[in-house]
C-alpha cells in the first residue's frame, strides 16, 4: 500500500495526482494505483488518497488468468490551523478498507478514527517541507486506546527537476502475523504489538505534470508479516 501526504506547502492551494506503480516486492509481482488530492482553504487543509491494489486473480476464465481489485483502502485527514503565527494544526483523520483472501471472500481493514496535532516546517524557498503528527488512533473493534507518531516529507532537488518525497509511520496494535518476510507461512505466528511503516518515494519530473520513479515501502510487523519487508516498485504519476 502507498500511505504518503505529498504536498504540504502554501505553494499549492490545490493540487492531485494519480499514480501507477508495478509491485515487484516478495509474494506481490502486481500493479497498484493511488489517487491523492490536497486542498487548503482559510481554515486548513484536507489530503484524501485511495489506494487499490490489482492482486485479485479471476482463474474461473480457462485461457487467462485477470487480475482485478484486491484490496480497496482510503485514508482522508484533515487539519485545522490553530494559530497563523505558530505553524499548528489540529488533525483529525479516518482510514479504512477491505480485501479479498484467496477464495474470494472480502475481509474488512478495520475502521481507525485518528486526532492530535500537526507541526509544519519548511526551508525559506519552500523546497523543503516537514510534518511531524502526534495523534491518538483509535482502530474499531481492536485498539480502543493506541497512538500514532507520523513524519511526512517532501524535498525538490535540481530546479525541480527531481523529488524525493514520503512518510513514516509509527503506532500500537496488537497483530498475529502468519507470514515472513519471503511472503512464506511461519510455522509458529508470531504476536507483535508495535508496526513501522515507511513508504519514500523518488520521482524524475519529466514535465511539471508528469514523472516516473519508485517507491521502497520499508516495514515491520505490518499487513500479517512477521518482522523487516522491503517492497520496491517501479511507477509514474501524472499531477493535474
Amino acid at each position: 500500500m502507498i500511505f504518503f501526504i505529498f504536498l504540504f506547502s502554501p505553494f499549492f492551494s490545490t493540487a492531485q495526482n494519480f499514480q501507477v506503480h508495478y509491485d515487484l516486492g516478495a509474494g506481490r509481482k502486481y500493479v497498484t494505483t493511488t489517487f491523492e488530492t490536497f486542498k487548503m482553504d482559510p481554515i486548513g487543509n484536507t489530503f484524501v488518497f485511495v489506494d487499490f491494489d490489482f492482486n485479485f486473480a479471476d482463474k474461473n476464465n480457462a485461457n487467462f488468468t485477470y487480475y482485478n481489485p484486491g484490496l480497496a483502502y482510503m485514508e482522508i485527514a484533515r487539519c485545522f490551523t490553530l494559530s497563523k503565527k505558530v505553524p499548528l494544526s489540529a488533525q483529525i483523520e479516518y482510514n479504512g478498507g477491505f480485501f479479498l483472501n484467496a477464495t474470494g471472500n472480502g475481509l474488512a481493514v478495520n475502521n481507525s478514527f485518528l486526532g492530535g496535532l500537526d507541526y509544519f516546517m519548511h526551508s525559506k524557498d519552500f523546497s523543503r517541507t516537514y510534518n511531524i503528527k502526534v495523534l491518538y488512533k483509535y482502530i474499531m473493534g481492536k485498539e480502543p486506546a493506541s497512538f500514532q507518531i507520523t513524519g511526512v516529507w517532501g524535498m525538490n532537488f535540481f530546479k525541480n527537476r527531481l523529488s524525493f518525497n514520503g512518510f513514516a509511520d509509527f503506532w500500537y496494535e496488537r497483530n498475529t502475523n502468519f507470514l515472513n518476510a519471503r511472503a512464506e507461512l511461519l510455522t509458529i505466528p508470531t504476536q507483535t504489538q508495535f508496526v513501522f511503516i515507511t513508504e519514500p518515494q523518488l520521482w524524475w519530473n519529466i514535465t511539471p505534470y508528469a514523472a516516473v520513479g519508485t517507491e521502497l515501502e520499508m516495514s515491520v510487523n505490518f499487513g500479517s508479516t512477521d518482522g523487516f519487508k522491503i517492497c520496491p516498485t517501479i511507477g509514474a504519476k501524472y499531477t493535474f
